[in-house]
């Protein structure tokens, strides 16, 4: 949304809108404009949630409409039926705010995952750090770096969960021989021992990592979460994934999917 367009509709709001019908009216608000802002979530100051947000906006008339139908551009929508939509559960909102916001308020998407972790033993990234040292543990998270000091002897990576963030050591050789999982992956499984330093700091010394990525589906059947890789994410010869099939039903190239926050990683 352009900043003009967004001081534009502060300027109209008043004492505030009250529905969404009032804020194209009073906002002059287009109707796609509408839509990206229920896509975000963003009509929940008026007490609607984000699924019936968008299917109000979708009850809208057209902005082009023919002078035959002006009669549809009354204040007032049409009798319709009251629409009973299932709530849309946590893992949806989640996956909706981090494609739209490119962030989430209302949850970390490896809290709606625990459980699939939590079956498997896999631990928290709190669960690590107060380990003893030596210690064999399994972490697993989202990827927010990847670090590879000048030497190039060490890889480090963080990972994040909703408890905190786990800091996991590679030796070069071990960096090697996972290099399409370490960076290739938006969620990563790392095994190996607990390192703890004088000054307690922990280390995960990653002797085997897995790539955990497509557990993000998980998050919703209705928004696809997609990893697209940065350039720093590319491994030799490596294949663009496909996205979701566009109109013409042919894949949609993957800069045009949107994804989740990418990793900051070195070159």
């Amino acid at each position: 949304m352009r900043e003009g367009d967004a001081d534009a509709l502060v300027a109209r709001r008043g004492r505030g809108f009250t529905n969404v019908s009032d804020m194209r009216e009073r906002g002059r608000v287009s109707t796609p404009m509408l839509r990206r802002l229920a896509d975000a979530d963003t009509f929940r100051s008026l007490a609607q949630d984000r699924r019936q947000a968008l299917w109000d906006v979708r009850r809208l008339p057209d902005d082009d409409l023919l002078p035959l139908f002006a009669a549809a551009e009354a204040r007032e929508l049409g009798e319709e039926p009251e629409s009973h939509l299932p709530g849309m559960p946590l893992g949806e909102h989640v996956a909706a705010d981090y494609q739209t916001a490119r962030l989430s308020l209302k949850a970390h998407p490896m809290q709606i995952l625990r459980p699939v972790f939590a079956a498997e033993r896999i631990l928290s990234c709190q669960q690590t750090t107060e380990l003893k040292d030596g210690h064999w543990a399994r972490t697993a998270g989202i990827v927010l770096v990847r670090q590879r000091p000048g030497n190039g002897k060490a890889i480090f990576i963080t990972l994040e969960d909703e408890t905190g963030v786990t800091n996991a050591l590679l030796w070069a050789r071990t960096f090697e021989k996972f290099r399409a999982q370490v960076m290739g992956a938006r969620l990563l499984l790392i095994e190996g021992r607990v390192q703890k330093s004088k000054e307690g700091v922990t280390h995960l010394m990653g002797a085997r990592v897995i790539d955990r990525s497509m557990e993000l589906e998980r998050l919703s059947e209705d928004h696809v979460v997609e990893t697209q890789l940065t350039r720093a994410d590319e491994i030799k010869h490596r294949q663009h994934p496909r996205g979701p099939k566009g109109p013409d039903g042919m894949f949609v190239h993957p800069r045009n999917v949107r994804v989740l926050p990418k990793s900051r990683d070195f070159h």
